[in-house]
């Protein structure tokens, strides 16, 4: 089995950053009024700037793939060009259609090559999953030079058009014409952007990371859904496709959009999370002490403190001093996130070699969790 370095990051977060007083400007008003919920959702998360491909007038300046493909160039130099990559991996949670796959269509917008592609689906973790396809591709000597990403375009699925006919239906039913708290969480939550990596079977470039080892768990057996789209939640807990729906009632139930049962996601997400960084560590022979940054992908930092005080009760306290974070200036982005936050870390200037790094991400859509350890090389 061959080493595996993560030599080269990179990241695309388009347009201007948008600050939270222009938010709604930016997605629109839901029946031309002011959301109530927005200000308590941003009063939580404390995300003060995000990034959406949307231009002035409101219009799409990328779709998802091209922001992939944007970060992507962003890691091609005169030491490697795309006709050296073997293999495209593409994670995210907002593809852009469901056929042909994202990555597919990011390799479409890349325009060179003849290289194998894997699409990872899912919500925050696709990330780590096509990250973990391309370190197992490179570890196992099926190919030396790989690209893997995550990216989000978002913004699409929460403008306020979405919402629109769903409002205007309520209406006619002589209903209160609100949208629902489990729809309008996540318009104050998520933003867009691509963030990738170069794995490659040597190390090379002034800060190459080594892939010490990758870890994935989930909690799907015994929880419910928690972030959904495509579908409506019932009683029971189960999910009901778009497609049992008549198509009528896709835009007059708002099935495309993306939700959150925020109880649920209260009730769990660090739980778990932390139940599966020990099992991760404990199953490496790593504690606390042998981290020298950590980079959390948390949804907000309503979750920082409790997080923190959940490590503390399972035994495996991480010390503030090694959180690395930059929720509050970049946003959600999901399946990006994790790559945006590590390019940021490289780019920083304060990596020395020996120093050790994991990566943890958590997905709610059903509960699970990503980890990767890194040490600088």
């Amino acid at each position: 089995m061959k080493d595996v370095y993560i030599n080269k990051t990179a990241s695309f977060l388009p347009n201007s950053p948008v600050d939270n007083e222009m938010m709604e400007e930016k997605l629109g008003y839901i029946d031309g009024q002011t959301s109530k919920a927005r200000r308590i959702v941003l009063r939580n998360n404390k995300i003060e700037t995000r990034y959406y491909a949307i231009d002035s007038e409101g219009n799409s300046t990328h779709n998802n793939a091209q922001l992939a493909k944007e970060a992507i160039i962003r890691l091609l130099d005169e030491h490697v060009a795309i006709e050296d990559v073997e293999l495209l991996s593409c994670g995210t949670g907002s593809p852009d259609q469901i056929l042909p796959s994202h990555a597919a269509m990011v390799h479409g917008e890349l325009k060179a090559g003849d290289f194998e592609v894997n699409s990872p689906t899912g919500a925050c973790c696709s990330g780590m999953n096509a990250l973990k396809y391309g370190y197992l591709a490179v570890k196992s000597g099926q190919v030396n030079t790989a690209v893997c990403t995550g990216s989000e375009r978002i913004s699409s699925w929460m403008q306020s058009d979405v919402f629109e006919e769903e409002i205007n239906y309520l209406k006619e039913l002589e209903e209160q014409p609100l949208l629902s708290f489990h729809k309008e969480f996540l318009r104050w939550m998520l933003s867009d952007g691509a963030g990738a990596f170069l794995l490659q079977s040597e190390p090379k470039g002034e800060t190459p990371l080594r892939m010490e080892w990758m870890e994935a768990y989930s909690y799907a057996h015994e929880l419910d859904a928690c972030m959904y789209a495509g579908g409506e939640k019932q009683e029971d807990g189960s999910l009901k496709s778009w497609s049992e729906y008549p198509a009528d009632m896709w835009s007059k139930m708002s099935l495309f959009a993306i939700k959150q049962d925020t109880r649920l996601l209260g009730q769990n997400i660090l739980v778990k999370g932390v139940n599966s960084l020990k099992r991760a560590m404990d199953k490496h022979g790593i504690t606390p002490n042998d981290i020298d940054y950590y980079l959390p992908h948390i949804s907000s930092y309503y979750f920082r403190e409790g997080l923190y005080m959940e490590m503390k009760k399972q035994g495996v306290e991480i010390g503030w001093d090694k959180w690395f974070m930059n929720l509050k200036k970049v946003g959600n982005i999901g399946s990006a996130s994790i790559f945006i936050m590590l390019d940021e870390l490289m780019r920083s200037g304060s990596l020395k070699k020996g120093d050790r790094i994991l990566l943890s991400v958590p997905e709610s859509a059903r509960f699970s969790y990503a980890y990767a350890y890194l040490t600088v090389a």
